[in-house]
């Protein structure tokens, strides 16, 4: 065994304890606040992050607010970790305390203990013990903070790597092991239908609000009715519940009537391992009827075109091709008031097709209900052939590690940064055998797997930058 094993295993209480404080920051992207772009707290965590990277020994580089990284060795060729210390929303329903990192039978709980808190720590460890071990680096290796990689355009790795330059191969910690061989193209957009005004009489639907993410998928929605008399919703949300199982509640709210459904949240790429309580609350409002029947044909909309389907063969974009499967499709976040509804949608499509396709897939049946869309986040997918040279490295040192040669690389509907610069790849840190709690309630990471983890990272900084 290499002797920077030795000294990793040494660190692994410390590495918890630096885990634990960084998940104590609420990193949640936020309005801009002064010069920060991304808010107080996740200038919080990329500070305490700086700071201890100092600690550590590292040089360190800063681009702004932006960005920065902890690098050592030196060489005209850099390797690139990038991870990443934003997190999405908590949500509700949570046992343990999100922020607090707790830790209960080897596990550390809290929101970015396994994405991407979890694994820039491993990383950075994995950094440190190959330093202080000697070994001969003939490349220089960054560990690259990004702090909005959990929304939006990615403003902020763009602008790091604008003004730090971009490495010329690496991978980030931020899926699954044992590699992640491919990644769907990735859109993000709103599906925007405009109500005309209904006189207040009847059943009336004053508002809609679920989902905190377009990339989560929605965990509660709510809606909020006036009527006369409630007792035939309140029956029709009864009979609801017992026909369909879904979980689904009413309460007063001043003299209108709130009606809660509850899903099951999951992360955006793989919400079949969730349940949409957007797709839930629809279902159910499509059985009442309003007197505004612009709204009416919103939620038929939703419900006809959408509904509970994963893959949007319903709408138009049910394209599928044999590297990546199915299209995925995610309905994150709705919301909806008196003039107008709103619903985000996040779409994973196949790495052999592309942004216009589904635009145009969709826009027939978009007409058909009088919806428009606005445009937003575009990331094309990403494919890296199994025999590349990286591809083959980090593969082999995997199944040594493991002793897993059964395991083949993944294709998956995330998105990371891989897709930030040539010749990267995700690499870990989930491995085949454990749970996905990502941009989930309760996430946690396995103690013992985030230290197999590093010992990985660790071999794959020796054998890219030393041999």
């Amino acid at each position: 065994m290499k002797e920077y094993q030795e000294i990793l295993k040494g660190y692994k209480d410390e590495m918890v304890n630096t885990l634990r404080e960084l998940v104590s920051i609420r990193s949640v992207v936020s309005e801009p606040e002064g010069d920060l772009p991304f808010g107080k707290n996740v200038e919080e965590a990329f500070r305490y992050m700086m700071n201890k990277s100092s600690e550590l020994g590292f040089r360190t580089f800063e681009a702004g607010h932006f960005g920065g990284h902890a690098e050592m060795g030196d060489g005209e060729e850099c390797m690139g970790i990038l991870a990443h210390l934003d997190v999405v929303p908590e949500g509700d329903g949570w046992t343990y305390d999100p922020f607090a990192g707790t830790v209960e039978n080897g596990r550390m709980y809290g929101r970015g203990t396994n994405d991407d808190k979890g694994p820039a720590v491993a990383a950075l460890y994995a950094m440190k013990a190959v330093m202080e071990s000697g070994a001969p680096l003939k490349k220089r290796v960054r560990l690259i903070y990004g702090l909005d990689e959990e929304v939006g355009e990615w403003e902020g790795i763009d602008k790091y790597l604008e003004a730090a330059g971009t490495p010329d191969f690496g991978f980030t910690p931020d899926a699954d092991f044992p590699m992640v061989q491919a990644e769907m193209g990735i859109l993000v957009f709103d599906l925007v239908k405009k109500f005309k005004k209904t006189p207040k009489q009847g059943i009336m639907l004053k508002s809609i609000t679920g989902g905190q993410a377009y990339n989560m998928v929605a965990g509660r929605c709510s809606a909020v009715i006036t009527a006369d008399n409630y007792s035939a919703v309140k029956e029709k949300a009864d009979n609801f519940r017992k026909r369909t199982g879904y979980e689904i509640m009413y309460r007063p709210k001043g003299r209108s009537l709130e009606i809660i459904t509850e899903g099951i949240p999951a992360h955006g790429a793989k919400p079949d391992k969730g349940l949409n309580a957007i797709s839930v609350m629809m279902y159910f409002l499509g059985e009442i009827g309003f007197e505004n029947d612009d709204m009416n044909d919103f939620i038929r909309f939703y419900n006809e075109k959408i509904g509970f389907n994963l893959h949007g063969k319903n709408i138009g974009v049910g394209f599928s091709d044999e590297i990546s499967g199915d299209l995925i499709w995610n309905s994150g976040v709705i919301r909806l008031d008196e003039e107008m509804g709103s619903l985000t949608v996040n779409v994973r499509y196949p790495v052999t097709g592309n942004m216009t396709e589904v635009y145009e897939g969709m826009a027939p049946h978009l007409d058909e209900y009088g919806c428009g869309v606005v445009k937003g986040a575009h990331k094309e997918g990403i494919y890296i052939p199994a025999d590349d040279k990286l591809a083959v490295t980090l593969m082999d040192i995997y199944q040594k590690h493991t002793g897993d040669y059964e395991t083949k690389p993944i294709i998956t509907g995330g998105g990371t940064y891989a897709r930030a610069m040539k010749n990267a790849v995700a690499y870990g840190i989930k491995f085949p055998d454990e749970e996905a709690t990502e941009h989930q309630k309760n996430e946690y990471i396995d103690i013992a797997n985030m230290m197999k983890g590093a010992a990985i990272y660790a071999d794959a900084i020796y054998r890219l930058c030393c041999e």
